[in-house]
């Protein structure tokens, strides 16, 4: 079965998911004292942290950390992985930024819909990304600025997404809940507490959250990830 991660920024923790729900099957601290975004590559956990403005790719989905390198700038918010290149978001620079491969190189940049991106996603062939000043999610046109649709968050502080291959989930800092929506969309089929009090970052452990970059299919349709 594949699991839903969460981090709570104020508890420095982060957590494994039984499924998509409340249930908590594990939960392990972060690399520093704030963690605030979350990606998974196939294989590992990464995460970032804005105390120490770095990335660190962690061994499967366990504390412990292979290597790490600096974010592009001072307050790393978000993360995600379109099956070749990491892409994070800085709160500081208002920016995106498309990595090459999972490394501190950067390719592209692009400003970010609003002045505070906070969470990122990736669903095969276009960027999810959300914001806490409108209060809005966005879905962009591929991996670029161009927006193509917008829709109002669940709540007032949207802090993390991710996407489990049909549909959105993503987190509020506000209600201090994790929604899934419906497909990618405002509409709201379930919800339920984060297990900290500052829920920051959202990830998926499965593989059919994983895609080619190239060609924009999943690298595998049944294989999940058990830790």
């Amino acid at each position: 079965m594949a699991n839903l991660i969460s981090c709570d920024n104020n508890a420095n923790k982060i957590y494994k998911h039984s499924g998509i729900s409340s249930t908590i099957t594990t939960s392990f601290s972060g690399p520093s004292s704030a963690p605030t975004g979350l990606t998974y590559d196939g294989a590992n956990l990464i995460s970032c942290d804005n105390s120490t403005k770095k990335i660190y790719k962690h061994s499967g989905i366990s504390s412990t950390i292979t290597t790490s390198f600096s974010s592009p700038s001072s307050y790393p918010t978000g993360l995600t992985y379109d099956g070749a290149n990491l892409i994070s978001c800085d709160d500081n620079t208002k920016k995106i930024y498309k990595h090459s491969g999972i490394s501190s190189t950067i390719t592209t940049s692009f400003s970010s819909p609003s002045s505070y991106p906070t969470g990122l996603t990736y669903d095969g062939a276009n960027l999810i990304s959300c914001e806490d000043h409108y209060k809005k999610i966005f879905k962009h046109s591929g991996i670029s600025s161009t927006i193509t649709t917008s829709f109002s968050s669940p709540s007032s502080y949207p802090t993390g997404l991710t996407y489990d291959g049909a549909n959105l989930i993503s987190c509020d800092d506000s209600t201090k809940k994790i929604y899934k929506h419906s497909g990618i969309s405002s509409t709201i089929t379930t919800s339920f507490s984060s297990p900290g009090t500052v829920p920051y970052g959202l990830a998926y452990d499965s593989l059919i959250g994983i895609w080619h970059a190239a060609d924009n299919t999943p690298l595998n349709l049944t294989a999940t990830v058990v830790s």
